[in-house]
């Protein structure tokens, strides 16, 4: 039986954010593009998304979540896998 005193604690906390999202209840196929999905198909879905997240109160949170556990894949915080990835050695969040 694991001993409840060396149990990490309720961690909640670190979603919470996530009620509070834009795109909450919307569904995934906005965000992540299906296997083989290019040019302006591609480009359509990615802008429908990025203005998903243009209003959202939580983009900042969302953006962080996704470049702190390296997220391969879909818009976070209103932008693509690429444009997450860092440039010169900066950091995308902070760009």
């Amino acid at each position: 039986m694991a001993k409840v005193s060396q149990l990490p604690g309720r961690a909640e906390h670190q979603w919470a954010w996530q009620s509070a999202a834009a795109c909450r209840g919307l569904g995934t196929d906005v965000f992540f593009h299906p296997e083989g999905e290019r040019g302006e198909s591609r480009a359509k879905r990615e802008r429908a998304a990025k203005a998903v997240c243009d209003g959202c109160p939580v983009r900042a949170q969302c953006l962080q979540h996704a470049v702190s556990v390296a997220e391969p894949y879909g818009v976070w915080g209103g932008r693509t896998e690429s444009e997450r990835q860092p440039r010169g050695g900066t950091d995308a969040a902070a760009a």
